[in-house]
């Protein structure tokens, strides 16, 4: 329950290692404004869907997602998101501040638009959504799955499972980056035990997805011709180590095994279920493991060079026109059935170079070498901070 009892204050961001405690809502609703100008400034899609649930679409690729098909197609969306309420004086998640601004634009622009607050991982959870989709969307055409979560509690036997992200066979000794301290320095990480492997499979793999797609197909809310995606990543073989070849990569291949059977049971209906692979932009959840920071700053640093970096949105926006809605599906699928659209990070010319600069990269060249600047500009972004235009002298309420 809110406090109503308005308090301004300034609000500064406060980082504790890869974690921002506060978020700025002028600065979140500014970023959601933007995108969505962005969005409606682009030609008007048509073959796409009309009624969408997002899991997890309250920032990064999940709001993007949110943002394309309702400001690109005119869709009504539903959004499930766990995020903490604002208080007097303490600011809620950025999460909340994006939900609050995206549903308050939408339905000045006549769109349906409902954000859900809950843990997706429960089967309460999915009945709520479940009754919001009956009574306000009748059913859906795309669900996007684009959760990241580290803890997960299985609902079947109530035990509670933590992701780890980890090596896998043996130890890593590697490059990595220091952001706060803008200090490169080299790693060692111990590989996980068989016990957090399976932990993280059960966190962040299929099983979850696979549950949802089920409850909401007993409850007869999957359109005709429905479709799903689930967003994941793979990266470089810079990173592979940590990621691919780490615990991480074990709980996406979990992934791809739920798409292949996701996608034999809706074919019979005329639906679909694919994962889509993405390319590499700075998150909350990406900047936790170690290696990747230090990639990105180099990644971000050859792709501006050359024209091809594409933020959250314009990746997004290029997925659904392009290749999950678009005539451009085939070229970009591999034989996994994934749909790849992480074709110009991966090009042999901009990977070739990172490798060259990942060799000669040191604290002292950086600067040089890496987009450190790029980098933590958009981590602030993440909560609303850093945002051209916005007032960060001026004393605004956290309650939204």
């Amino acid at each position: 329950m809110f406090d109503y009892t308005l308090i301004f204050m300034v609000i500064r961001p406060r980082i504790r290692g890869f974690i921002c405690t506060t978020a700025h809502p002028v600065g979140c609703a500014t970023l959601v404004e933007r995108y969505a100008d962005w969005e409606q400034n682009r030609p008007r899609a048509t073959d796409g869907p009309g009624r969408v649930l997002i899991i997890g679409g309250s920032g990064g690729y999940g709001l993007a997602s949110r943002i394309v098909t309702a400001f690109g197609y005119g869709a009504g969306t539903l959004c499930l998101s766990f995020e903490k309420e604002p208080e007097a004086e303490k600011t809620a998640t950025a999460g909340w501040y994006n939900n609050a601004a995206f549903d308050r634009l939408a339905h000045a622009h006549g769109l349906y638009a409902k954000s859900l607050n809950g843990d997706a991982f429960t089967d309460a959870t999915k009945e709520t959504v479940a009754a919001a989709i009956e009574a306000d969307l009748g059913q859906i055409d795309l669900l996007v799955y684009s959760l990241g979560a580290p803890v997960r509690t299985d609902p079947d036997t109530a035990v509670q499972y933590r992701s780890a992200i980890k090596p896998v066979g043996k130890p890593v000794h590697i490059k990595s980056l220091n952001v706060d301290k803008a200090i490169v320095s080299e790693v060692d990480l111990a590989p996980a035990t068989d016990e957090e492997i399976a932990a993280t499979v059960k966190v962040m793999g299929g099983e979850d997805w696979e549950r949802w797609i089920t409850h909401l197909q007993r409850r007869r809310l999957l359109g005709p011709r429905f479709r799903t995606v689930a967003y994941t990543y793979i990266g470089s073989k810079l990173t592979w180590p940590i990621y691919w070849d780490g615990t991480l990569g074990r709980a996406k291949e979990d992934l791809d095994r739920a798409a292949a059977g996701l996608r034999q049971t809706l074919r019979s209906s005329g639906g679909d279920a694919c994962v889509a692979v993405l390319k590499g932009v700075v998150t909350q959840s990406s900047s936790a493991i170690p290696v990747v920071p230090l990639y990105m700053a180099l990644l971000f640093k050859v792709m501006k060079a050359n024209g091809t970096h594409e933020d959250c949105l314009r990746h997004i926006d290029r997925l659904f026109r392009d290749v999950l809605y678009g005539s451009k599906t085939a070229a970009h699928t591999d034989e996994k059935g994934r749909l790849r659209v992480d074709d110009l990070e991966l090009r042999e010319d901009i990977q070739s170079e990172i490798r060259r600069r990942w060799d000669l990269v040191t604290t002292e060249n950086l600067p040089e070498l890496g987009d450190l600047d790029g980098y933590s500009a958009d981590f602030l972004k993440i909560f609303g901070f850093g945002v051209d235009g916005v007032d960060y002298d001026a004393d605004v309420s956290p309650l939204v």
